[in-house]
């Protein structure tokens, strides 16, 4: 699963490179789709029945399956990029959340910019317990708890992981058991062991848990219109340690931090 790992890691980088004000999402769908591509994949998203685009990309309080389209993106949006790809039948998928730069409101970007980074570091929290886990629902136990440990900067605000919508298995198929659960729940979950493959993917908004699907039948939404953040990588649990699969580095940059090394794959 590494190939389709890094080709989804390519096609992410690619977008960020290119996103800007002024470009629309379905610009960016074409630039990762090419990025797959040259790394000899293909689109994982494209194999979903009814969907055809390469990436789901959510802008402001979309927070999930945004379908790319030719709306500029404007100074100040938040945008979140999900992507995947498929190499040799094997699957990868990750996501990432980018705030554009818009000098007239610094305010509005330094808060979309925390957002943001408390998803990414909810994330990463969430993969480090991985590392030490007995069970898998220990990772959502992480997440909530940094999420915690983080409120916004809005007096008296708090942000809201979505429970409607959650990590999952990936291997064979894009979407698979076990569910990964972003939050803590009652039970322990199954087993930490080599061989298990996971998605870890929290969404956060700055509002509301609540949302609706859109009229496209896609796009989720949160229902008091605050803005939304999704972070997401494929990790891997073998015999010497974890790799995430998603990351160029498996994951050295956001784990030695946290005192967790990553180990290649054997």
């Amino acid at each position: 699963m590494v190939a389709p790992g890094l080709a989804t890691a390519a096609s992410l980088a690619a977008v960020r490179a290119a996103i800007r004000p002024g470009i629309s999402t379905l610009e960016l769908d074409a630039i990762a789709d090419r990025a797959i591509r040259e790394l000899g994949g293909v689109s994982n998203f494209q194999m979903v029945p009814g969907y055809s685009h390469t990436v789901c990309a959510s802008v402001n309080d979309d927070v999930v399956h945004g379908i790319p389209n030719g709306r500029r993106l404007e100074p100040g949006d938040i945008v979140s990029i999900d992507s995947g790809a498929d190499i040799g039948g094997w699957n990868g998928d990750s996501a990432m959340t980018i705030v554009l730069d818009d000098p007239a409101r610094p305010e509005l970007v330094a808060a979309r910019q925390l957002l943001s980074d408390v998803t990414e570091q909810s994330l990463w929290h969430g993969i480090a317990r991985l590392a030490t886990a007995h069970h898998l629902n220990e990772v959502g136990e992480a997440i909530e708890e940094y999420v915690e440990e983080h409120p916004s900067t809005k007096a008296g605000a708090t942000y809201g992981i979505l429970t409607d919508y959650i990590g999952h298995g990936i291997g064979r198929s894009m979407h698979e058991a076990p569910p990964v659960f972003n939050y803590r729940v009652r039970q322990r979950g199954p087993e930490v062991k080599p061989g298990l493959v996971v998605a870890i993917e929290p969404m956060i908004t700055a509002g509301t848990t609540e949302t609706f699907v859109r009229d496209d039948e896609w796009t989720v939404a949160s229902a008091d219109g605050s803005m939304a953040s999704h972070w997401e990588h494929s990790v891997a649990v073998h015999k010497d340690g974890i790799w995430v699969l998603t990351a160029e580095d498996g994951g050295a940059s956001g784990l030695l931090p946290l005192g967790i090394t990553p180990v290649p794959i054997p």
